[in-house]
């Protein structure tokens, strides 16, 4: 899912440097370790979507732990190296998801930091094992670490197999909008530059070994979601595909997928307590933002549906 043209508006600033290789290759990442001397780690590299981990679930395993223990191993060697006040200062910050936690059902709990872990597909026991790995590095190393498990994003730049840019761009399309099961799965949802901000508050401000849950205190079912979606295009008076009165009419129900968990929703309190953070975006508000994106940057996504993102090459020059 990565896309070199989502950070071509930095590609030119002398902060910025970028290293294309594969986390699983420890003596590339033990290179940048040793070449760009960091004080901060933040591990966003998974393998995310669900139904691909169902369908191949070796490479869930090999990126999100294998590729974390690899990551683990050269950010602790490289931290064993530094001067005693760049030892303190170090902080190995791994961004995992609210999946973790399982399934909340009917009931009307949140996912706390405490939450025992209760994975209930191969993606999301792959970031639970990596979520382990972690904690086990920090107590057996002394590796200054934190974690983050968020829920739900949603946002501009976001991969076309994700709910609301699949659900965009299929209305705007013309084509049918799948919908699984009933639509009642329940997901706390969180626009993607509230999570930025609380990503870089947790990095800065954390303490070591401590977990920071993020969520968007916004519970939505899919059915929602989607149709919150469509009658935002409708507001826009966005052209309608021949034979359609609204956006509505494109939604299909399909069968639910093996393990669909109903519900999820995150108790965001500790890190507004401890940090600071809160979400600044209502879903209506970020919704529209993220529905204005998709239509401004159609060229953007339609590279990614023909294939041609995964032949650019802008940034590549950049590393030294």
């Amino acid at each position: 899912a990565g896309n070199l043209s989502s950070i071509a508006g930095v590609t030119d600033s002398d902060r910025y440097s970028f290293e294309r290789i594969d986390i699983c290759d420890l003596g590339n990442i033990q290179r940048i370790f040793e070449q760009h001397c960091p004080d901060l780690v933040m591990h966003l590299a998974a393998e995310s979507h669900v139904d691909r981990s169902i369908d191949g679930p070796g490479e869930f395993i090999q990126t999100n732990v294998v590729g974390t223990s690899v990551l683990l191993n050269a950010a602790k060697d490289y931290w064993s190296s530094l001067p005693a006040h760049r030892q303190g200062n170090f902080r190995f910050h791994h961004i995992s998801t609210d999946e973790v936690y399982g399934d909340l059902g009917t009931s009307k709990q949140l996912f706390t930091e405490s939450t025992p872990y209760s994975p209930s597909s191969p993606y999301s026991a792959s970031k639970a094992s990596s979520d382990h790995l972690v904690r086990a590095w920090h107590r057996t190393y002394g590796l200054p670490i934190v974690i983050s498990n968020c829920s739900n994003n949603y946002g501009p730049y976001q991969f076309p197999e994700k709910l609301i840019p699949l659900t965009i761009i299929n209305a705007l399309n013309g084509e049918r909008i799948p919908i699984y099961g009933k639509g009642d799965q329940i997901r706390d949802w969180l626009y993607v530059e509230d999570h930025a901000r609380a990503l870089v508050d947790v990095a800065l401000k954390g303490f070591p070994g401590e977990t920071y849950n993020i969520g968007g205190c916004t519970e939505k079912t899919n059915i929602q979601v989607v149709t919150e979606i469509c009658r935002t295009l409708d507001s826009l008076a966005i052209k309608r595909p021949k034979g359609i009165n609204n956006f509505e009419e494109l939604i299909e129900f399909v069968d639910d997928r093996p393990g669909h968990d109903l519900r999820y929703a995150i108790d965001a309190s500790k890190i507004e307590q401890a940090l600071g953070w809160r979400p600044a975006e209502t879903f209506s508000s970020g919704i529209k933002k993220t529905v204005l994106w998709y239509l401004e940057n159609k060229k953007w996504w339609q590279d990614i549906l023909d294939g041609s993102y995964q032949h650019t090459r802008i940034g590549l020059g950049r590393a030294s």
